[in-house]
């Protein structure tokens, strides 16, 4: 399991995002404090505070994660 936090700051942003997500067979979710979604779902990530960073978790192994994780970088909060 892989975490990362990220920040999707529009609506292209998390467009993008979920298309990403879609691409890949392993389970992704984001957390907001005590709410997790899954990151594949394009109204979870909408029901969640867009506002603040999310932290991104990935549920498979460094191996398998790592190329997602590296496209997933570009969402990285600063």
């Amino acid at each position: 399991m892989e975490e990362i936090k990220v920040k999707l700051g529009s609506i292209g942003a998390v467009k993008e995002f979920v298309a990403l997500t879609n691409s890949y067979p392993f389970d992704i979710d984001l957390v907001s404090g005590r709410y997790a979604v899954d990151a594949k779902s394009i109204m979870g990530i909408f029901s969640l505070d867009l506002s603040k960073a999310l932290t991104l978790v990935v549920h498979a192994d460094g191996a398998e994660s790592e190329p997602f994780l590296e496209m997933a970088a570009k969402y990285a909060a600063k």
